[in-house]
């Protein structure tokens, strides 16, 4: 195993948010499971981006470790704030408590994964033409077929081009970058109607990251969501301080929304959060909130 955590007895409590090395986490299926059966998560729910692999690597470990674990993953989506428009990249966690995944939706992965792999030769395109040597096949090595921006950074940082990941992103790979090639996502209505149809439940991850600071504006992003079919909302999560918590469980309250919560542990691509407890203990998600998950789909 690469990370050596502190451990800690987490009975009573789990995790909904959290990656393998099937996307941009650092552990493969089998050690995330290892990890949490030895901090004695009550249950786990994998949600790599934009794929199951991971999940479907770990669910027979879990099953023998005695580990509840959850089906889920982590898609992106482009939502345009009210009232002018703005654009922002919102994140949904989609969790499928009771069956597998349609048919259907797994093929709708497969085209997203593509969308994924023409995204990253055209930021290999802007990458060189700025006289940086990197290749798909490179990248690809570091994450498969769900390689991502993640993966651009630890080689840019390997090949020299930045000191750390951080870094990475500022020059070359975040929005603000010369280089940023932004990826052809589904809006999050359609994204929200494509869980649903595949028989799971939509949930919006670290709302934080919206970066929304008008109250009105926030309520009327919720309220336009709910009514498209959002299930649920991440209230606890590692970039969340106590303050927020307490307001994104009352807006959860206001519309109906279930609250959930979950580390987003990524092993050694993000050593500061940690399985189950998030940033210096900052995530301690109740077993009730799986439960509810589940009495209601």
């Amino acid at each position: 195993m690469t990370t050596t955590p502190v451990l800690a007895d987490l009975s009573g409590f789990i995790d909904l948010h959290s990656h393998t090395n099937a996307s941009d986490g650092s552990l493969s299926p089998a050690e995330l499971i290892e990890l949490a059966s030895s901090l004695r998560l009550d249950a786990l729910s994998i949600t790599d981006h934009d794929t199951f692999a991971g999940y479907e690597v770990a669910l027979p470990l879990a099953s023998a470790a005695g580990l509840d674990i959850l089906c889920g993953i982590e898609l992106s989506s482009r939502y345009y704030l009210p009232p002018n428009g703005a654009h922002r990249n919102l994140h949904l966690l989609a969790y499928f408590p009771v069956a597998s995944p349609s048919e259907s939706f797994k093929r709708w992965l497969k085209d997203l994964q593509e969308d994924r792999r023409d995204r990253n030769r055209r930021l290999i395109a802007a990458l060189q033409s700025r006289g940086i040597a990197i290749s798909l096949e490179e990248v690809e090595g570091l994450g498969r077929s769900i390689a991502g921006r993640p993966h651009f950074a630890r080689l840019l940082v390997q090949k020299g081009h930045a000191r750390h990941t951080e870094e990475a992103f500022r020059l070359y790979l975040g929005e603000n970058a010369p280089t940023y090639v932004e990826r052809e996502s589904p809006t999050t209505q359609q994204a929200v109607g494509l869980v649903l149809e595949g028989g799971g439940l939509p949930v919006v991850a670290h709302p934080v990251r919206l970066m929304i600071s008008d109250p009105g504006v926030e309520r009327r992003v919720f309220q336009e969501l709910k009514a498209a079919g959002l299930a649920g909302l991440e209230v606890y999560h590692s970039d969340h301080s106590a303050a927020l918590q307490s307001h994104y469980l009352r807006l959860a309250e206001e519309f109906d929304l279930l609250p959930t919560g979950g580390s987003d542990f990524h092993g050694d691509a993000k050593p500061g959060i940690q399985l189950g407890r998030g940033i210096e203990d900052n995530v301690r998600v109740p077993r009730r909130f799986l439960d509810r998950i589940r009495e209601l789909r």
